[in-house]
């Protein structure tokens, strides 16, 4: 996943961007390296393939649609899993456990830079701090570019597993329709890592700046919206909120309907613009309030 970035990096290394380029190939081999970083990919991989696959079909081949897609017939349940609904299925999870696990990966490799004292070595020998976060905030982003790609390869052979098993016609999803897809599932993930970089700044450790993005995501966000349905206020405020704005992405993308209704962090709140500017807001912005802290305090 890394070997061609590696290279490309390499390349650069020499030019005006010497100083980034380092920056993110180091960046690059410390999270190659790291246990940590393939035990999130590995639980999300699992948690992809148990939410999107596993328990569908299990409902599917017992006949059980109470715990999962209640309502569906068992023809609309299977179409659900062949190759045609991959790029619904790719995006399901992401709004909300997708979102939890990379909000852990980006506190993690921010906050551990200065549990473990790195950043403190290399902001006192250099290269510069906008050198070195920007080539973390780069690495980090490879790794969730490659991340939503292996989800979609473990979708699409899953998929065929089970269009092959039933004996059903291999239809594929138009292009851009699966572009759609991963375009918006990589603006999603990128975003809640971006998020949980900014709380590794801001607490300088990995383990508060974890249970904070945790508590967020998973807790305040619903409890919030919640509690708009009742006051006008908050519900206003909600619209603004990055879960908000991921799940409404996610809603639009799909479009809906009993298959999305019930899904774990997908809604639909706000249009589909409006959710993508405002995804694209807080990917603007969350980096420069990591920037802005890594410049302007003290390492120790």
């Amino acid at each position: 996943m890394t070997a061609p970035i590696t290279a490309l990096t390499t390349g650069l290394t020499t030019g005006p961007w010497s100083n980034l380029a380092r920056s993110t190939q180091a960046e690059l081999l410390r999270m190659r390296k790291w246990p940590a970083v393939w035990v999130t990919l590995g639980a999300w991989l699992a948690l992809a393939l148990m939410f999107g696959y596993l328990f569908s079909y299990l409902s599917y081949k017992t006949g059980d649609l109470t715990f999962a897609d209640e309502g569906s017939t068992r023809a609309a349940l299977l179409a659900g899993l062949l190759p045609g609904a991959v790029p619904d299925v790719l995006l399901r999870g992401m709004p909300m456990f997708g979102g939890a696990l990379m909000m852990v990966l980006g506190a993690i490799v921010a906050g551990n830079g200065y549990g473990w004292g790195t950043w403190k070595t290399v902001f006192t020998q250099g290269p510069s701090r906008t050198s070195s976060v920007l080539g973390s905030l780069a690495a980090m982003s490879i790794f969730i570019v490659g991340t939503v790609l292996a989800t979609l390869a473990l979708y699409v052979g899953v998929s065929l597993l089970i269009a092959t098993t039933e004996s059903q016609a291999v239809v594929w999803p138009a292009a851009s329709e699966l572009a759609q897809s991963v375009g918006g599932g990589l603006l999603v993930l990128e975003m809640w890592a971006l998020a949980g970089f900014a709380l590794g700044t801001l607490a300088r450790g990995p383990a508060l700046s974890v249970g904070l993005g945790l508590v967020w995501a998973l807790v305040l966000e619903n409890l919030l919206r919640g509690v708009g349905a009742l006051l006008g206020p908050v519900e206003s405020f909600t619209t603004v909120l990055p879960g908000t704005a991921a799940g409404s992405l996610v809603g639009a993308l799909i479009g809906g309907g009993t298959s999305s209704a019930d899904t774990p962090g997908v809604l639909d709140v706000l249009s589909g613009t409006q959710a993508t500017i405002t995804v694209l807001a807080y990917v603007v912005v969350l980096p420069l309030v990591a920037l802005v802290l890594v410049r302007r305090r003290d390492v120790t």
